[in-house]
């Protein structure tokens, strides 16, 4: 397992889909040259994700061959469908930066914070079901995959507690803005005073 060092931190946006985490994530990102790391997954692509970008979008044959070969630090299954994060993507976005960030279904959040403890700040996005919902017809989903979105959302939303900052998604960019200064609290926490 990787090993954390000084001020690096993992920040990692959970909550349910169609709550806009990615979108906040990616605001949030460019005002710190945060490096993002992307989750490994069986599923197919949506019609607006691309592929290294939104996930590598993998097949069952190569994520089992991933998993036999330990390359994942975590990995999940929903509904069958499998998520992974793989370990050299940490090492890798750690060699340029403090601090890095992913988007993750609460499972591999909480899985990523025993590992890490402390060194993991959870950041909890969330909507109301119906703005959730709408934001994922919005973006054109298929009814099934919100069906199956939905069906997840209470569950999901019972693990706002368990995070250490929650924000509801009524305006990006007002929450990414609350949660930059979040991050520039961290940056404070970070310098170090010498008395000359």
């Amino acid at each position: 397992m990787y090993q954390i060092k000084g001020k690096e931190k993992i920040f990692v946006y959970t909550g349910p889909d169609g709550s806009g985490r990615k979108t906040i994530a990616k605001m949030v990102a460019t005002a710190f040259d945060m490096e993002t790391v992307i989750s490994y997954t069986t599923r197919s692509p949506r019609h607006y994700e691309k592929n290294g970008e939104d996930y590598h979008f993998i097949s069952e044959e190569v994520f089992k061959q991933m998993e036999t070969n330990q390359e994942f630090l975590e990995s999940v299954e929903i509904d069958g469908i499998h998520y992974g994060i793989r370990e050299q993507d940490i090492v890798d976005a750690f060699k340029n930066h403090d601090y890095v960030y992913l988007t993750l279904n609460p499972e591999g959040t909480e899985k990523l914070k025993k590992m890490y403890g402390d060194n993991v700040v959870r950041i909890f996005i969330f909507a109301d079901r119906d703005t959730v919902i709408q934001r994922q017809h919005d973006r054109q989903d298929p009814d099934d995959a919100i069906e199956r979105h939905m069906t997840h959302y209470d569950e999901t939303m019972s693990y706002k507690t368990n995070c250490e900052y929650a924000y509801e998604n009524f305006d990006s960019p007002q929450v990414a803005y609350q949660i930059s200064e979040l991050i520039e609290s961290f940056l404070d926490r970070n310098l170090t005073v010498t008395d000359y």
